[in-house]
C-alpha cells in the first residue's frame, strides 16, 4: 500500500507521466502541442507571461480540456491532443496533467521546474496579455 501523504501523491502522478523540460516544452509547442498554464493571476504578475500558453484555472481545467465537455475551449479537439501543463514550480501541474489522462487525455504532461525553470533556461517570456479562458 502507498504511504500517505502529498509526497506520495505526486510521486504517484509523475508515474505516467513523461515529463518535459523547458526546451523540450518549446519544441513540443512547435509540433503542435497546448500549452496549458495554471498559474495564478498573482503568480503570472510576479513571473510574468508564457508565450503561446492559454491559461485555465486549476478548478476548472478538466472541463475546458475534455473534448467531451460542453465547457471545453476551442482547442480541445480530441484525446490525442499533447498538452503540456505548466505551474509556477511543477508540482500541481503535475497532479493536473495526472488527472488529465484519467480523463482519457493519454498526451498529458507537464514541465520540469514550472516557469522558474523556463526562466532560469532563459527562454522568453511573452510581452502580449495573456490568453486567460474561463
Amino acid at each position: 500500500m502507498m504511504s500517505p501523504g502529498v509526497e506520495a501523491l505526486l510521486e504517484q502522478a509523475r508515474t505516467g507521466l513523461r515529463r518535459k523540460t523547458p526546451q523540450e516544452t518549446v519544441e513540443a509547442v512547435r509540433a503542435g502541442a497546448l500549452l496549458v498554464d495554471t498559474r495564478t493571476e498573482v503568480q503570472r504578475r510576479e513571473q510574468g507571461e508564457l508565450p503561446a500558453a492559454i491559461v485555465i484555472d486549476r478548478t476548472v481545467l478538466e472541463w475546458r480540456l475534455d473534448p467531451a465537455s460542453a465547457w471545453r475551449i476551442p482547442e480541445a479537439t480530441g484525446y490525442d491532443r499533447e498538452i503540456v501543463v505548466v505551474c509556477r514550480q511543477g508540482y500541481s501541474s503535475s497532479l493536473a496533467a495526472a488527472s488529465l489522462q484519467v480523463l482519457g487525455l493519454r498526451r498529458a504532461t507537464d514541465m520540469i521546474g514550472g516557469v522558474e525553470a523556463w526562466c532560469e533556461a532563459g527562454l522568453p517570456m511573452s510581452d502580449r496579455p495573456a490568453d486567460v479562458r474561463y
